[in-house]
């Protein structure tokens, strides 16, 4: 079906519509954003895309996109943005697939940690949420799911008190990082931060507990996710209203510190979680051009001992990971100069490696591809 206007499936609580709803909007790009309650969402769109999932992008002549990557990277690739979310730059790209890692590994326990285990706090603000479009029935069976989840990402007792010293640490060293730069990589928004928008926003920026701790420890943290969420750079604070990316060495001033958060609580999960696809594959579970699951709406392949800031926890290994990963690994590669910066910051071992079967997108849903050798 064809129509003058972009339709945006999502929810205003969904940390991964927030990602493409900023984008959308930066980009300049008319869109109507519909609740995936809309029947035209069953009747149309789940078809098309096997699985009932958001968000998910309907252009003009009908086509549908799902994935915030891939939605992204299609406006990227008719090039007709504003501003690219990607650097020229190899290297600087480079930090900004780390960040959109992280945004995915890192922040999304941070994300449902304080959505969920202050649940008495917010309760009335999330019902209202989670009832968009449906009833408090629907809402309440949909905020049960959620919870559930809270395990397989290392959601506990043990690690809460980690995740909410995380929280803080994050907030204080991107705080600071802010006063000098716009952006996490300058004076335009690049991918990661499209990435990081999603939990900052979507649910820490959002939902009442953690957006106190926000406002109050990290206001131009908050000023961020304001700017991020205006048609146009909004740079009136800064000095230099030029947009474009800085240089490597010129971030690392202000991004070191991340770097070196990021590390200490990735790098030993996405170990372990290699180690899992490695035994996975050599047992013949994963032949290529195979979806990664057995069903569409499955995300994850099994699970794995790891650990988060030295806690220990059983988690989910999502495909997905890798996706994100290798964009990651592939783009390091071709920046040597970005090597001393990954091994100053404990970073190194994340980049230069091969994986033994490589994800990739194909009709909606990822499937497994052989590595390049």
């Amino acid at each position: 079906m064809t129509h003058n206007h972009v339709i945006l499936y999502g929810l205003p609580h969904s940390l991964y519509t927030a990602k493409v709803r900023a984008y959308l909007r930066k980009q300049g790009i008319v869109y109507t954003e519909v609740s995936p309650s809309d029947p035209a969402f069953a009747r149309e769109i789940v078809p098309e895309i096997g699985r009932s999932i958001i968000p998910v992008v309907e252009l003009t002549d009908g086509k549908v996109i799902q994935d915030t990557v891939d939605i992204i990277d299609y406006y990227e690739n008719t090039g007709s943005v504003r501003w690219t979310a990607y650097p020229s730059d190899a290297a600087v790209r480079a930090i900004s697939y780390l960040f959109e890692l992280y945004s995915v590994v890192g922040l999304t326990r941070h994300a449902m940690h304080y959505r969920w285990s202050y649940l008495e706090e917010q309760e009335n603000f999330l019902k209202r949420a989670f009832a968009v479009g449906g009833d408090e029935q629907r809402a309440q069976a949909t905020m049960g799911r959620m919870q559930s989840y809270l395990p397989m990402l290392g959601v506990s007792d043990d690690t809460i008190p980690v995740i909410e010293q995380s929280f803080y640490r994050m907030l204080e060293a991107l705080d600071l990082h802010f006063q000098r730069y716009p952006y996490l990589l300058g004076n335009q928004p690049s991918v990661g931060d499209y990435a990081l928008f999603g939990p900052l926003y979507g649910h820490l920026g959002r939902d009442p507990v953690p957006l106190r701790i926000m406002q109050n420890r990290a206001p131009g943290v908050f000023r961020w996710t304001e700017r991020m969420h205006a048609p146009d750079l909004d740079l009136v604070e800064y000095p230099d209203r030029r947009p474009g990316f800085a240089k490597l060495n010129d971030l690392m001033t202000t991004l070191g510190p991340l770097l070196d958060q990021i590390a200490e609580e990735m790098v030993p999960d996405l170990l372990d979680r290699l180690k899992f696809l490695e035994d996975f594959v050599a047992e013949g579970h994963a032949k290529p051009g195979v979806p990664v699951t057995e069903k569409p709406h499955q995300r994850i392949i099994g699970e794995v001992d790891t650990s988060f800031c030295g806690v220990s926890y059983r988690g989910g290994v999502q495909p997905y990971t890798f996706f994100l990963w290798q964009r990651l690994n592939d783009t390091a590669s071709a920046a040597p100069e970005l090597k001393g910066v990954l091994q100053q910051h404990g970073l190194a071992s994340l980049t230069d490696m091969e994986f033994p079967m490589r994800v990739g997108r194909r009709d909606h849903i990822e499937v497994w591809v052989a590595p390049n050798r």
